[in-house]
């Protein structure tokens, strides 16, 4: 069956005109050798499905093959279940394609770039006098490349490897237990919702008629806009500001709040030094409402033409200010994939806007036989790693009957700036304040850190947060290099009990910039010191 299924599909070819057509109507160029790869492995060309035998009654079928559809219906295999996946444009979801895996590759140019800047502070010498030169050109085909190596980790023959039917098509429900994909349908035991989401565009006049950019299409640049302007100021801002800035891009962020994470609740002294190290790696920031966006240049095809479009952001921050850019970045949050799944058909319910609604078990509340995993899931963090461990939670609670719960979560999250910024549950007092807890803040600088004094990187610190009185944490906020690395000690004391003050017991190896976190533990320690008076 699977022979038959690699003879329904067709490798992509760089050098077909129709091949590099339909490779730009899935968001994917060039059609270099890289992405070829890539394709091939993430949507083969013609392929329908894996088998020419499907099962007559799924265990589970997965719509979606993000992280969400990936992890459930290869572990449902694994563990001897008959399972699916339907996957409708790019295996391996955003995370692989347009997100995690390629502005890592990004950021970490961007730190080379600037570790070399910094180089002669170090010690080393021979930098030109004029400064180093950026590549963007070798820059993307290196993320191009990583990303290719990346892919067969989530490629269709990797799937239907481990026993899952492959299926490449719009999966829509069309009853309570069936859907159907490519005209046939499938019955199942237990479904899993895994669409995703996708950027959301916000309401201003002429954005939608400009030729804007999001995470789908950025990573397909293939010259360095000499201008970028970013709408919002979250994550993928922020990680996209600093890098664009250090390739040579003006980067201006406009931002509705007069403080980063306000709207999270976050730390203040982390929003300040990240403004001010982002501001001095040349990145500026306009805190007020874009007003308009007009077109004054068309995007011409790249292949044709190297010529970038050139649009004008008017923003109203105190008074109207234009700023123009030749790349306009949305970055304003994301919406559910609930549209066009059939859900209606499924008994499914969901709010547009907010995604399908859950119980604690990550099932449907109105069909126990669907469950949903991932961004398309309501009120639930949009992180490449909550959707994996919900993948795994509804393996567990659909076909073996466990309850496994959502609020059993500790969920860390990552921005991956320079410094990096870590937090985990209420990662401040603000956010505790607003959830009613009253709480003790304590903080382990990296002023006197001396793996990050020897680093030349000692601007940050570790603030764990714990109930007023005692040591239960209940969230924290690490600003410092590789925090990301940092926050799962702390994302393991707080799912297993254990208290602030066995975190400062524990020994840190010396030196180390993770000894931020023992600091704090040992300021909760000193501070019930018995005394000899």
């Amino acid at each position: 069956a699977c022979v038959a299924a690699a003879m329904s599909s067709s490798s992509w070819d760089p050098t077909n005109t129709q091949h590099v057509k339909e490779a730009r109507e899935l968001d994917v160029w060039p059609l270099d050798d890289a992405n070829v790869v890539l394709l091939n492995e993430v949507h083969p060309r013609e392929y329908v499905k894996s088998t020419d035998e499907p099962h007559e009654l799924y265990d589970l079928i997965a719509v979606g093959a993000g992280a969400g559809g990936l992890v459930s219906s290869k572990q449902t295999a694994r563990r001897g279940g008959k399972s699916a996946m339907i996957s409708e444009h790019l295996a391996g979801g955003d995370c692989l394609n347009v997100g995690c895996v390629p502005s890592k590759a990004l950021i970490r140019s961007a730190r080379a770039i600037a570790e070399v800047r910094r180089a002669s502070q170090l010690g080393v010498t021979g930098i030109p006098d004029g400064g180093i030169s950026v590549d963007f050109s070798a820059v993307m085909k290196r993320m191009r490349l990583l990303r290719a190596k990346i892919s067969p980790a989530d490629g269709h023959d990797g799937t239907s490897g481990v026993g899952t039917h492959v299926y490449q098509g719009r999966g829509r429900f069309t009853g309570p237990n069936t859907i159907e994909v490519n005209g046939q349908t499938l019955q199942f035991r237990k479904a899993v919702i895994a669409t995703g989401g996708r950027p959301a565009l916000p309401d201003v006049p002429g954005l939608k008629e400009a030729p804007y950019t999001t995470n789908e299409i950025l990573f397909n640049l293939e010259s360095l806009p000499p201008r970028m302007v970013i709408l919002g100021a979250g994550v993928i801002a922020l990680e996209m500001a600093q890098t664009f800035a250090t390739f040579g891009s003006k980067v201006t962020v406009i931002q509705r709040s007069d403080r980063l994470f306000a709207s999270k609740g976050g730390d203040r002294e982390a929003a300040e030094l990240l403004q001010n190290v982002l501001e001095e790696d040349g990145v500026t920031f306009l805190t007020g409402t874009t007003k308009s966006v007009e077109t004054l240049r068309e995007r011409g095809d790249e292949a044709d033409s190297p010529e970038h479009p050139l649009m004008k952001v008017t923003v109203t921050a105190g008074s109207d200010v234009d700023v123009e850019c030749e790349c306009l970045l949305v970055a304003t949050g994301r919406l559910p994939n609930v549209e066009d799944l059939g859900l209606e058909q499924a008994g499914v319910d969901f709010e547009v806007g907010k995604g399908v609604l859950v119980d604690d078990l990550a099932r449907s509340v109105s069909n126990p036989d669907v469950f949903a995993v991932g961004d398309v899931v309501a009120g639930v963090p949009r992180l490449t790693h909550m959707s994996g461990e919900m993948a795994k939670q509804v393996v567990q609670n659909a076909l073996f009957n466990d309850n496994w719960t959502l609020s059993s979560f500790v969920v860390p999250a990552v921005m991956y700036t320079e410094p990096e910024y870590a937090t985990v549950g209420l990662a401040s007092e603000d956010a505790a304040t607003k959830s009613g807890v009253k709480v003790d803040v304590y903080r382990g600088g990296l002023e006197h850190n001396d793996r990050a004094i020897l680093e030349s990187a000692n601007r940050g610190f570790a603030k764990i947060i714990c109930k007023e009185g005692t040591d239960e944490i209940v969230g924290a906020t690490i600003v410092a290099d590789r925090a990301g690395e940092i926050i799962n000690e702390i994302t393991l004391a707080m799912k297993h009990g254990i208290g602030l003050r066995g975190i400062g017991r524990n020994i840190h190896s010396y030196p180390t910039t993770g000894e931020c976190v023992m600091g704090a533990g040992i300021q909760f320690i000193n501070s019930r010191w018995e005394r000899l008076d």
